[in-house]
């Protein structure tokens, strides 16, 4: 997909507000909630939170890898994001360098989408109308980011999870018409292609290495 430098802008700016708002869900209360009210209640919740927050909107790393690791990830099934992500490499990876594939993936979403965060002013959520079944085991949550400019369509995949942690988990999201994982998908089969499991590692490392280079130089 060929976007314009304000499509892109606009695409980090709405990823970013996807993956910031879902902070702050109470793992009891997600266990027996619907998943567009679940969408709904945190995002216009949290984007509260962002707005109020100033080290988040100064792009402050740190405050940014607490939020998503006290916060973001109890509502992501972030091993099946990176697997997705990865591909059929995945199930050729070792425990130790799917570990390292997870953490160098988290640490690129949470510095790619660091800037674009300090961008959310007036924005709101609004959810559609679900369009599931109550024996559902997934499901597509349909929402727009609403404030200024034209309304952004963003969409979420959830799965229903059984047991402890019961409830519902994002594995995927749709901004612009580019899902995530299928977006990296095609970028981590590249460099697997090109140098194997290790090589889309030490890409990765690289890659946060720059971003946060670029990130120091920019305060």
């Amino acid at each position: 997909m060929n976007m314009s430098l304000t499509e892109r802008r606009r695409f980090l700016q709405s990823t970013a507000a996807a993956l910031a708002l879902l902070a702050g869900a109470p793992a009891a209360r997600a266990a027996d909630e619907a998943p567009d009210a679940m969408i709904g209640r945190l995002s216009n919740e949290v984007l509260t939170i962002i707005r109020g927050d100033k080290a988040i909107q100064s792009g402050d790393i740190d405050r940014l890898i607490g939020v998503v690791d006290g916060k973001i990830m109890p509502n992501v099934n972030f091993v099946r994001m990176t697997a997705s992500a990865t591909g059929p490499a995945w199930r050729r990876a070792t425990p130790e360098q799917r570990q390292q594939l997870q953490a160098a993936f988290k640490v690129l979403l949470v510095r790619t989408y660091a800037g674009a965060l300090k961008q959310v002013s007036d924005q709101k959520v609004e959810v559609k109308p679900l369009r599931a079944g109550a024996d559902d085991k997934e499901v597509t949550v349909r929402t727009e980011v609403v404030g200024r400019g034209d309304p952004i369509e963003l969409d979420y995949r959830l799965e229903r999870t059984p047991g402890q942690g019961a409830g519902w988990k994002i594995y995927d999201l749709n901004v612009l018409g580019v899902w995530l994982v299928a977006n990296y998908r095609s970028q981590f089969a590249e460099q697997i292609n090109k140098s194997g499991i290790d090589g889309l590692i030490q890409a990765l490392d690289e890659r946060n290495r720059s971003n946060a280079a670029d990130n120091k130089a920019s305060k």
